[in-house]
Order: C-alpha cells, then structure tokens, then sequence
C-alpha cells in the first residue's frame, strides 16, 4: 500500500469535476466551476491542517500556509499548480484503472473506440509494472494539472501527519485559467510570500524545467474590396488570397511540424474570412530572445511590404507578448534548480532537464520576481482523449516535493 494513501483518491476526486477554463470570458476565473473547485480546495486545506488559507483577490488564487517546525530560519519554498483543463471535452470524466500495465499491450479506452497503442504512444513502454490510470475515450483525464494539485495537498497532509520530517514554512498556491495563458498575470508574489518556488505542472518522472520559449500572439487582419466577380477585372481585393500569400511568406519549414528542441516557429492557429475580410490568427515562439523579437519584426515587415504595394494599409498587424524564457531570470542563481536536483537524486528519481517547448505559469511568475522552474506531475499524452497517468510516478512526485522541503533545511 502506497504511504500517501489518500493521493489517488483524491486525484480521481479531482478529475470528475469540470474546471474548464473558457478563453472566450474576460472574467478571473474565466468559468464559474473553476471557482466552484478552488472554494471546495480551501475548506479541504483548511481540513488538512493548513494556516492562513486565503483567496487572493484580485487573481483568484487560493493560497496556504504550513508553518516551519525548525527553530532556525530558512528559506521559504511555494509550491503551485493549476487547477483548470484543456479546451477538450472534460464533462463526466470517468477513470479507468490498468493495473499492472505490461508495457506492451494494447490498453482499451472504455467500449475500445479509441486505444492506447504503445506502437504509437511509445511513453507506454516506460510504465511496465506500473498502475496506470486512463480516459474512458470520451473525455481528457485533467492530470494536467490534478495531478500536481493532488500531489501538493498530499504531500502537506503527509508532512503535518509526519512531523518528524523537519521543514521550513511552505507555502502552496493553486489557480485558474493557466490553458489559457492568462491565470498567472495578476499572480500577488508578495501575498504569497515564498523565496523561491516550483510549479508541479511538467509530465514524465524526472522533469526538471527551467527554460521556456518567449511567446506571442499575432493578429493579421485584411481588408479585401469585395464586387461581383463579373465586374471584379481592375477592381477587387480578395482579402482571403492576400490571407494566403501572407502566410506564404513566412518561412515554409519554421512551423511546429518541422521544429524541435531550441527551434523557434510561427503557427498558423486559425484563419476565418471571405474576399471582404479576414483574420489570421497565430503564435510566435523562441528560445532566444533576439530571434523572438526578429520574429515579431518580420511580421510587421511583411505588412509594410504588402500595404505599400496597395498603396494604403489593408493589412494590419497586432502582436502582444504573451510570456518570456524563464531561463533569463533563473539562470542568475540556480539554487532553487540545484535544491530540485539533489532532491531527485535522494529518492532515486534521475533529473531530465531539457528546454521544454512551451510555457508554465513559472514563467510569468518568474518574472515577477519568484524563480519558479517546472517539476514533473506525471501526465502523458495530455489534452485529450488519450491522456494518462501513472500512479507510481504520482508517488515519486510527492517524494520530491517532500524531498525539497527538507533538504532544504539541511543546507
């Protein structure tokens, strides 16, 4: 039996209740359920024995304390993880448990529409042994981020049941609308009060993050001149071919399907329109930061171009930065990567640190002024129908957390 005994339960707790951010809203949280979990998550804190268990109000996040059991003084480490999920259908999820997993079969999802095929999901092959836990093939599972949400409370309801492991004060944060890009913006670093912090929000065992891409959004919008294509000789501007010949000239090969590692792309995410307007949406990515803002450049360099062969301005550009490479901030002292580190080392779990191409709340977060790398929480396959977890490596993730908080006294 496993010693956080409540931890899968209180993950498939978790992941049966909807908290699906909405990027339509303008509201914080974007959903009404978001806030229906996170106020059900603060009387639970409270249950658990945690302090000074609040809501911020301007971000919505709930924050908690469990106070130091050491006389001496040490560094306070946050712990943070979000609790919405992916724009994927996430209404009645139902869990499917594989127990001692073979790491080479076939893995049915409910009435076996859909399968976890280790020819094609090759991460399967790693979980010999393990106990997985599954979609039904109709929704996504939400371990990204329950899982980290489950882990956190677990390991502060073990640490209080344990007092002998000695630890500083440890704060813990849980919030909205990270899918969505927005949940971390109005983050309160001082009401949260850590020195240094982690997001447990990565996937495989032993993820280890701290660089991320530099991210934007970009608009492009077109004005066509649209006439009856019989009289349309001399006359008409199609804006939905301009849509075309603008994303014409954007490098063929620096698309997502095309990059990997430091590689940075543009993505084409949508493009709506007729002959009389369109709207092209995109995202820009890069490790660096002098290619990021050559990127964003050369978006406003082909609208230049093109508006200047019309002679007025038909095609207009908006691009607004969305996050920057944690690295910048973290990489000017790496204790609180190196903390992490030994920490994967004292439970046998070996650190994998590689760039990961996206982003994490620890991003924004970073940049406010509170170093906050990624840890792993153990999901695979995540936003859809084919996401899983592991049991095991749930368990490994709160030997972590446990491990960092009290290494953390030792130094």
């Amino acid at each position: 039996m496993s010693k956080y005994e409540d931890l899968v339960p209180r993950f498939i707790n978790y992941v049966k209740q909807n908290t699906r951010s909405d990027e339509s809203s303008a509201t914080i949280p974007s959903s009404s359920r978001q806030i229906d979990f996170l106020n059900k998550l603060k009387d639970e804190l409270k249950e658990i024995g945690l302090e000074n268990v609040r809501t911020n109000e301007e971000s919505a996040y709930v924050f908690a304390t469990l106070p130091s059991n050491v006389d001496e003084d040490v560094k306070k480490i946050g712990f943070i993880s979000h609790i919405d999920t992916a724009d994927f259908n996430s209404e009645n999820v139902n869990p499917q448990f594989v127990e001692n997993y073979d790491g080479k079969s076939n893995i049915a999802l409910g009435n076996g529409e859909y399968n976890l095929d280790p020819n094609v999901f090759e991460s399967l092959h790693k979980y010999e042994g393990n106990t997985l836990i599954t979609t039904d093939g109709n929704t996504l599972l939400g371990a990204d981020d329950k899982a980290g949400v489950a882990e956190i409370v677990s390991s502060m309801k073990y640490l209080i049941d344990h007092p002998e492991i000695k630890h500083g004060e440890i704060e813990v944060g849980f919030g909205p609308d990270e899918e969505i890009g927005t949940g971390s913006l109005k983050f309160d670093v001082k009401d949260f009060g850590a020195d240094m912090a982690y997001t447990v929000d990565g996937g495989a065992k032993g993820q280890l993050q701290y660089e991320t891409f530099n991210a934007a959004s970009a608009t492009v919008e077109i004005k066509g001149t649209d006439v009856h294509p019989g009289e349309a000789k001399n006359v008409m501007v199609n804006a939905a071919i301009l849509g075309m010949d603008f994303n014409a000239k954007l490098p063929a090969y620096e698309r997502p399907e095309y990059t990997d590692g430091k590689e940075g792309f543009y993505f084409l995410i949508e493009m709506n329109g007729t002959a009389d307007f369109t709207k092209l949406s995109y995202i820009i990515r890069d490790h660096d930061r002098d290619r990021f803002e050559a990127r964003k450049q050369y978006f406003a360099k082909i609208a230049e171009e093109m508006n200047k062969s019309f002679g007025e301005e038909r095609v207009k550009v908006t691009v607004k930065d969305q996050y920057y490479n944690m690295a910048e901030v973290i990489e000017k002292n790496m204790e609180v990567v190196d903390l992490a580190k030994e920490a994967m080392n004292s439970v046998d779990v070996t650190p994998d640190i590689f760039p990961v191409r996206g982003g994490t709340d620890g991003s924004t977060i970073s940049f406010k002024g509170l170093p906050t790398p990624n840890l792993f929480a153990g999901g695979e396959n995540m936003h859809g129908r084919f996401e899983y977890v592991s049991v095991e490596t749930m368990e490994k993730a709160c030997d972590v957390i446990i491990a960092i908080a009290n290494l953390n006294v030792k130094k």
